[in-house]
């Protein structure tokens, strides 16, 4: 399984975990199941073969992190979605937005680059042009303003 299939179970996951309120962990274990992948590889090639212990745990430290910063997460959405009201971001729209600004600001082995163009090409295939550019907006104004102006020095 590659990182790009493991974070689009890591946001589909935390789309649950957001939706139903499960623990983040159990809702990852009962995911694997054996018996129950099992039954998703009908549905796409997504599940086509069981991650590794490397990808599991980017979903399992995804997942929680995601639900343990999700207000974080969601003051910095609001902060950079500009024009767009709350109520107006799609569910699964905002379950990618909150991969990606937890991944660049909580898993350093993870290239600030990568986790954003990999949300930008995901939400592809779940939300129409308009709310992808959206996605791409706020991903920038994210890391303009809070990312890059941490790593300038102070004059």
């Amino acid at each position: 399984m590659t990182r790009t299939a493991a974070r689009e179970i890591a946001i589909q996951l935390g789309f649950s975990v957001a939706s139903t309120g499960l623990d983040p962990q159990r809702a990852v274990e009962e995911f694997f199941e054996p018996e129950h992948y099992a039954t998703l590889a009908a549905e796409g090639e997504l599940y086509a073969g069981a991650p590794a212990e490397r990808e599991l745990d980017f979903i399992r430290r995804s997942v929680s992190g995601v639900a343990e910063h999700r207000e974080e997460l969601d003051r910095l959405i609001g902060k950079y979605a500009k024009g767009w009201r709350p109520e107006r971001i799609s569910r699964s729209a905002a379950a990618i937005l909150r991969q990606a600004i937890f991944e660049v600001l909580y898993m350093p082995d993870v290239p600030d680059a990568a986790a954003m163009d990999e949300a930008v090409e995901l939400a592809k295939g779940y939300e129409d042009a308009d709310v992808v550019a959206f996605i791409n907006g706020v991903l920038g104004g994210f890391y303009r303003g809070e990312v890059q102006k941490e790593d300038k020095p102070d004059a």
